[in-house]
């Protein structure tokens, strides 16, 4: 059995050139062949094979299903910056995090404690969500909202 031998620079988050290729065809089609990604890089497919494998152990990297909201029904992208009771962020923030309309949550620094995206079928759900939901969740001092209206980028690293 030969061992192929790799110069991670660790400067890089320990990965080295063939791991950053497959990471990046991966990116961009999550379908990508192990064969075609082995040619580009002249290695045989069973290393990228063991690399991509390993990448996922690790939790490097995750291949999934990306879907488009806008042509599943969902007509209401928001982005909610929420402020927070002293001391409540992040039980807040893992309370709002359970919401299925939630698909994205972050604790942030600066003007407001918490931003999450939600998604809702229209405006009146939207509505619903954060009267019923969001502002009885208890800690949430206020919310400002930002209404999607044209995504120009979405990169997923």
């Amino acid at each position: 059995m030969v061992m192929e031998s790799t110069n991670v620079n660790s400067s890089q988050g320990g990965l080295d050139h063939i791991d950053r290729t497959i990471i990046e065809e991966m990116r961009k089609d999550g379908r990508s062949a192990f064969a075609q990604i082995a040619k580009q890089l002249k290695v045989s497919p069973g290393m990228i094979r063991l690399r991509y494998n390993r990448l996922v152990e690790q939790g490097i990297i995750k291949v999934v299903a990306i879907t488009n909201p806008l042509r599943m029904g969902y007509n209401a992208m928001t982005m909610v910056a929420i402020h927070t009771e002293g001391g409540k962020t992040l039980e807040v923030a893992s309370a709002i995090s359970a919401f299925p309309e939630v698909v994205y949550l972050i604790v942030v620094s600066g003007r407001y404690d918490i931003m999450a995206e939600v998604i809702c079928k229209d405006h009146d759900d939207l509505l619903r969500f954060m009267t019923e939901k969001l502002h009885k969740v208890d800690g949430v001092r206020d919310t400002e909202t930002f209404v999607h209206l044209k995504i120009s980028k979405e990169i997923y690293y």
